[in-house]
Order: structure tokens, then C-alpha cells, then sequence
């Protein structure tokens, strides 16, 4: 195992607060962090008319939001990125398996309830995961 953290980020605020925990246990290891933003197509939208028309794909996207998070929490830690194509919990399991990753971070939020009958991403990663998984605790994100 290398000594990579994988934490999954979506713009949300509930995200942030998991990758904040990502990066203070990287500190605290002496760890890589790799940010992930999943997505669920590369589907382009078209913004504006005419000459003005700029196109932006779901694959950009998100390469866009997982550059902007890492650089957020680059911060006394290495931390690199990657949009990666499929569901979130897919998509952290599958970066986790290529980088050979040491621990998966993910948020509790949707743990309880029907989100956890349901399922949630935190569920799937932690049945599926290829290394360690870290529950950060989330409830008052958002």
C-alpha cells in the first residue's frame, strides 16, 4: 500500500467538510492526498448563442471542481486530482484501486434514515473498498 488518500468531493458542503478531515489526516500520516470528482456521463451542455457559445462537458466539469478542491487543500501536503467517469462510490473505489491507495475518506451524511436503506456512498465504499476506509463525521455540513 502507498501511503494516498482518497477523498471524493461534489461542490457540496458536506464534501468540503470530509475533505478538510482528508487532508488533516494526510497531514497527520504524512500522506498524498487524491481528490476525486465523479461523473455520470460526458454529456456537453451549450452556454450562451451564437459566437458566444461556450461548451462544457461533464468530464471537464468535474476535472474542473477536483483541481479547484485540491488546490483549496494543498496546503503543507502533496494532493493531486482526477475526474474520474461513474457513480461516486464506483469511481472512489475504482481511483482507490489504480493509485493503490491506504484509506478512502468519505462523509456520514446520509449513513441514517432512508439514505442508509437505500444506500449511500459512504455504504458502498465501505463494503467495497480495496483498502481503509475513514467515516468522517458530516452531520452539520451543509
Amino acid at each position: 500500500m502507498s501511503d494516498i488518500i482518497v477523498i471524493g468531493v461534489d461542490g457540496s458542503g458536506t464534501a468540503q467538510k470530509a475533505a478538510e478531515s482528508a487532508k488533516n489526516l494526510a497531514a497527520a500520516l504524512n500522506a498524498s492526498l487524491h481528490v476525486v470528482t465523479a461523473f455520470s456521463d460526458d454529456r456537453d451542455e451549450v452556454f450562451g448563442t451564437g459566437r458566444d457559445q461556450v461548451v462544457v462537458s461533464a468530464a471537464d466539469a468535474a476535472e474542473h471542481l477536483a483541481k479547484k478542491s485540491a488546490e483549496k487543500l494543498a496546503q503543507g501536503i502533496n494532493v493531486n486530482s482526477a475526474a474520474v467517469p461513474g457513480k461516486p462510490a464506483e469511481a472512489l473505489i475504482e481511483e482507490a484501486t489504480r493509485v493503490n491507495a491506504r484509506i478512502i475518506v468519505v462523509g456520514n451524511r446520509r449513513m441514517h434514515g432512508i439514505g442508509r436503506v437505500l444506500g449511500s456512498v459512504a455504504n458502498s465504499v465501505a463494503h467495497n473498498a480495496p483498502c481503509d476506509v475513514y467515516i468522517a463525521n458530516t452531520y452539520d455540513a451543509d
